[in-house]
């Protein structure tokens, strides 16, 4: 832990709100890796995902007497950097607004054992290379737990256009694992 021993996360958020520089460096350094990966879902370079860290906190501060000590605190900052990393990216970037398709989730089986065989690394690299618009989206819903209603209002795209990108992104996600794994299965041989 990050966390002196006199500072717990509590004591760290009044001083906050008290506008104690120090105490906001320490709540910094105590979120900012575990945030950094949640923007770097967003981003498409850890540039960006620093930009996005940084405009995070930046609201963190802003709103720390919005925070009523509901749930958790790191929960709560979470959100806000997800909400930061979706309004940076519909700033930055173009997002597809797609229509449904015939295919309605169909989706492409995958090998139960073959994908037990892959490491968080290789599924976030494998999520990092989907195209913007539907990492966004696969982010999400399928880590983040958002609805698809919830998706277009946050994003500006249709419900239709949200459940359409997901499912092309689970289909590229499965061909890309079924290509990674058989890559592995040709080396073992």
């Amino acid at each position: 832990m990050f966390l002196e021993h006199k500072y717990t996360i509590e004591s760290l958020i009044e001083k906050c709100r008290a506008g104690e520089r120090k105490a906001q460096e320490l709540l910094y350094k105590q979120f900012a890796s575990k945030m950094m990966g949640v923007c770097l879902r967003y981003a498409t370079d850890r540039m960006e995902a620093e930009d996005m860290l940084q405009n995070g906190f930046i609201r963190v501060f802003q709103k720390i007497n919005d925070y009523r000590g509901e749930g958790s605190f790191e929960g709560w900052v979470r959100r806000i950097m997800v909400h930061c990393s979706i309004e940076y990216f519909r700033k930055h970037h173009k997002l597809l607004q797609l229509v449904e398709d015939g295919d309605n989730g169909i989706e492409l089986p995958v090998n139960p054992a073959a994908s037990a065989n892959l490491n968080a690394r290789d599924l976030m690299r494998l999520v990092q290379d989907l195209s913007p618009s539907y990492r966004v989206v696969f982010n999400l819903y399928a880590i983040e737990g958002y609805s698809h209603r919830e998706i277009a209002a946050m994003v500006g795209i249709t419900e239709g256009a949200s459940k359409s990108q997901l499912s092309r992104a689970r289909s590229i996600l499965k061909e890309q694992i079924a290509k990674l794994e058989g890559k592995r299965y040709e080396n073992a041989g």
